[in-house]
């Protein structure tokens, strides 16, 4: 018989570990789950993904700019003979062409053209290169924005999941004193009826039978609103509750890490420092001579003839046909001196990138040094409060004792009891917040996996 029972408390024992083992797995591979589902679903990750992709188009097309341009066209007119020649402003007048009529003529003549223009810049001095090192630092910049977004959006679904997990944790806490007070003004009625407790205290206790209700409604609404939060971070209403104690019965392991050299968001500000610089290397390159190839085919009709005879519908035709190759070398002289302002401006913006850089820095150093400071201190503080419940647990039920055996006043019984609520709510805050002020540590080294290794 002994040997049955003790194999029954071991299976039992047995089925219990793999039970909270099981239950914790599920849980940790739910945040992950749902840090999944946030890097899928949300709307302006999704937009710097896309941002990314089209950093990406951005180089594809300054590639392009190597394929030659090749234009056909055609085009049919009718206007009068007259003509003359000379040099004339072209902005404001439409190009007339062939030699001037013997008189003023205006009866119209139809015209028309064709043609196959090649205009191709292979030799561009650098200005090329200039314009893909700017469009693969685009990549860079916006890989680096996306990633800095997603990781603070990260930490935001973590808080906002801890969250959830202490409101869920709190209404337990106001659930279990709602039946306890429940529970404790049933005696109240047996020790009325017996004389030994006068008939006030009943009415005082049904008062506090109503504020842990209360106190119930306003965790279940606190509840919700973390839980409605978290789906607004994850852009999905499907989330299942979890049941995970592993933040309120242990601490997380910290390592000493101060380094935040591969902080994302210093990421981002290097990644800028370095998309001016190569925006400034593009204005640079402006002042650089480029090299045109060019090349045409084409004809031409008109309803004049040679001798100026004139036969209108000639011209829907074609009389001429003409072709032509050349090289054409553009120096822009005074490009210097137009853009020299431009790269004062440049390099006025790279030095502020620079200073925002050291700011982002800074700020990161002294938020590691307040990390350190917030994690010694919860854990100091969640070291005591189990302490304090134990007393507080103590306290209450030897209270209980002595106000059943009318050895004490409500007044101290009431007191005792909002001792130890406060106790066992003072306990659950004490053990996330120093998962908290670990998941602040981690945020400001730059590095979640240390957090989320501990609870994987």
């Amino acid at each position: 018989m002994y040997k049955f029972r003790l194999l029954i408390i071991t299976l039992t024992v047995f089925a219990v570990l793999c039970y909270s083992e099981t239950t914790a797995q599920v849980n940790s591979g739910l945040l992950s789950r749902y840090l999944q589902l946030a890097e899928t679903n949300y709307p302006f990750l999704k937009s710097k993904q896309l941002e990314v992709k089209a950093a990406e188009q951005n180089v594809a097309a300054v590639k392009r700019t190597l394929v030659p341009s090749l234009d056909a066209s055609y085009q049919v007119n009718y206007g009068t003979y007259n003509n003359i020649t000379g040099m004339a402003y072209p902005q404001f007048l439409i190009p007339i062409s062939g030699p001037p009529s013997s008189a003023n003529n205006m009866s119209g003549v139809f015209g028309s053209a064709t043609s196959l223009l090649l205009n191709w810049q292979p030799i561009t001095f650098g200005q090329r290169n200039a314009q893909m090192d700017f469009a693969k630092q685009g990549i860079q910049t916006s890989t680096a924005d996306a990633a800095n977004e997603l990781f603070q959006h990260k930490v935001r679904v973590i808080n906002a999941y801890l969250d959830w997990l202490t409101a869920i944790e709190l209404q337990k806490v106001y659930e279990e004193n709602l039946g306890r007070t429940e529970t404790t003004l049933r005696s109240i009625y047996s020790l009325v009826n017996s004389g030994i407790r006068p008939g006030v205290d009943t009415a005082i206790f049904k008062a506090e039978v109503s504020k842990a209700r209360v106190d119930v409604l306003n965790s279940k609404k606190e509840k919700e609103q973390a839980r409605i939060y978290l789906t607004q971070l994850l852009a999905t209403d499907d989330i299942t509750q979890p049941s995970d104690s592993i933040y309120f019965t242990k601490f997380p392991f910290v390592s000493a890490s101060n380094d935040t050299i591969f902080h994302p968001l210093v990421k981002l500000y290097q990644s800028n420092i370095a998309l001016g610089e190569a925006r400034k290397k593009v204005l640079s390159k402006t002042t650089m001579p480029t090299l045109g190839i060019w090349g045409t085919t084409y004809a031409r009709g008109s309803g004049i003839a040679y001798n100026g005879v004139v036969k209108s519908t000639d011209g829907l035709g074609f009389q001429r046909f003409n072709y032509g190759i050349g090289l054409q070398l553009s120096v822009p002289i005074l490009q210097s001196v137009k853009i020299k302002p431009q790269l004062q401006q440049q390099d006025f913006l790279i030095q502020a990138n620079e200073e925002r850089l050291s700011e982002v820095q800074l700020q990161l150093k002294k938020q590691n040094e307040r990390a350190d400071t917030a994690l010694a201190n919860t854990f100091e503080v969640a070291k005591e409060t189990p302490l304090l419940l134990q007393s507080a647990q103590f306290s209450f039920a030897a209270m209980q004792s002595r106000y059943q055996s009318g050895l004490t006043n409500i007044s101290e019984f009431l007191q005792a009891q909002y001792t130890l609520v406060k106790a066992e709510t003072d306990n659950k805050l004490s053990y996330m917040a120093v998962w908290k002020a670990f998941l602040f540590k981690a945020a400001v080294s730059g590095n979640l996996n240390t957090f989320l290794n501990q609870v994987n």
